[in-house]
């Protein structure tokens, strides 16, 4: 293992390619922390929508990053809630326009860095599964396995459309895929922690592979890490 007390994998990658999914199950065979930090930014933009704070008002929404209790859960059922001052907000930071809205907040440096520390507190023993962005190349750069995955557009907008759809949602498969675009050109592209993988991250194309699958591989590699780092162990 790398210096860092808490072993931590990091899982990265657009929208679409399973990586909530992916985390959830890696941190429940694990039982590790979870970090899904797509969701924090989703409940700042949430908090802004209800405090009627601008997503251009940096400095408001610092003030409300100031003052976020967050939390994650898991329910009954092993699904990840995300918690705010206790409240259960899962459902509703999932609505298109706070997507959109943190999608557009996290291009601001002063945003990211304000919520910097925040994603960094949730490193915890026995270890941490973080899912996002940048986790492998900002947040977590010493972590000890960095997964990024990716998939064609089309097939992730099918994914999410059918997701959409399963909750009820009145949407249009082309819609979904011109947001998919839209959100890939403004993470790609912002001048401030791209959306790209780690130079020492395993890329996996989830294009045509089963959550089952891409879970399998994922611990493969992480045992294959640990297989390693016992072997240097031995041999010191």
């Amino acid at each position: 293992m790398q210096s860092t007390a808490v072993p931590i994998i990091t899982i990265d990658g657009p929208g679409g390619v399973g990586k909530g999914t992916t985390a959830h199950l890696l941190a429940k065979r694990l039982n590790w922390h979870i970090l899904d930090s797509g969701a924090i930014y989703r409940v700042v933009a949430f908090v802004a929508e209800k405090s009627k704070i601008s997503i251009e008002d940096c400095e408001g929404l610092l003030k409300q990053i100031a003052n976020l209790d967050l939390n994650f859960a898991t329910d009954s059922e092993g699904e990840m809630r995300v918690l705010l001052k206790g409240k259960d907000i899962s459902v509703q930071i999932r609505e298109p326009q706070i997507g959109s809205a943190a999608s557009q907040l996290s291009v601001y440096p002063t945003i990211r860095a304000a919520l910097l520390d925040c994603q960094r507190q949730f490193a915890k023993l026995p270890g941490l599964v973080a899912d996002g962005r940048d986790m492998g190349t900002v947040v977590f750069p010493e972590a000890q396995l960095k997964i990024f995955l990716d998939a064609a557009p089309e097939a992730r907008a099918r994914r999410r459309y059918k997701q959409l759809i399963a909750q009820g949602r009145n949407v249009t498969l082309d819609d979904v895929f011109a947001q998919i675009l839209e959100r890939d050109e403004r993470d790609r592209t912002r001048a401030v922690s791209p959306l790209k993988p780690a130079e020492d991250a395993l890329i996996i194309d989830t294009t045509n592979l089963s959550v089952n699958e891409v879970f399998t591989e994922v611990v493969l590699q992480w045992d294959k890490r640990l297989r390693e780092f016992e072997k240097k162990q031995g041999e010191s």
